[in-house]
């Protein structure tokens, strides 16, 4: 704005004034541009949840996915000095188009099974007690299987471990799972679905797991 100020009372024609302007000068790098400007080797490029990303952004990508470049109106078509390395990541809160999927390697990751999931728990929640923390994993491996609104994720299990140590808990009972289940059920309806299936059958069965 500074600029655009100082150069109203230049001699300098409209069109020299906006040429000056719409520069390199004057332009942000944001991550996208940066990829493909990096100078000495391929950068690697994370674009993360790209499923929350509006269409507009999902058409945009498709250039830099399939030719490496970034055409800009005002300053014409950068291209990638080194391919950068793209990873997409999505958890499935909408289609993507045909387009984009078409231009990507798909990979699924599924969930860990239950003796990673209790290891990473572990890394990140030090101090949990292994009764603990095995009922935590079980109940939330038996939630998964659920049709839930919202599926737990691996960071529900963390947040619902660090809920139940900051509480002082060693191992879990029927009331401490319905006060704090909604560390790891988002919904309701969800909720009041796993309190009629019984929380004591279910901490039984994880329990024995």
């Amino acid at each position: 704005m500074l600029t655009i100020k100082i150069q109203e009372q230049s001699e300098l024609t409209e069109k020299e004034k906006e040429k000056f302007i719409f520069s390199k000068d004057f332009l942000l790098e944001r991550p996208l541009l940066k990829s493909i400007s990096s100078g000495d080797r391929s950068p690697v490029l994370l674009i993360d949840e790209i499923d929350r990303s509006d269409e507009e952004f999902e058409a945009y990508l498709l250039e830099l996915l399939s030719v490496f470049q970034i055409s800009i109106p005002e300053l014409g078509t950068i291209k990638a000095k080194h391919k950068p390395l793209v990873v997409l990541t999505s958890n499935c809160t909408r289609e993507l188009s045909d387009a984009l999927r078409r231009r990507c390697l798909y990979h699924w990751v599924p969930y860990p099974d239950m003796q990673k999931e209790i290891s990473i728990v572990n890394k990140h929640v030090p101090g949990i007690e292994t009764e603990l923390v095995q009922s935590v994993v079980a109940l939330v491996n038996e939630l998964r299987q659920m049709k839930l609104n919202k599926v737990p994720g691996i960071a529900e299990t963390l947040d619902w471990s660090r809920a139940l140590l900051a509480l002082g808990l060693k191992s879990l009972d029927a009331e401490h799972v319905e006060r704090t289940l909604g560390c790891v059920v988002k919904s309701l309806d969800d909720i009041e679905m796993i309190k009629g299936l019984g929380l004591e059958k279910m901490l039984d069965r994880a329990k024995v797991g």
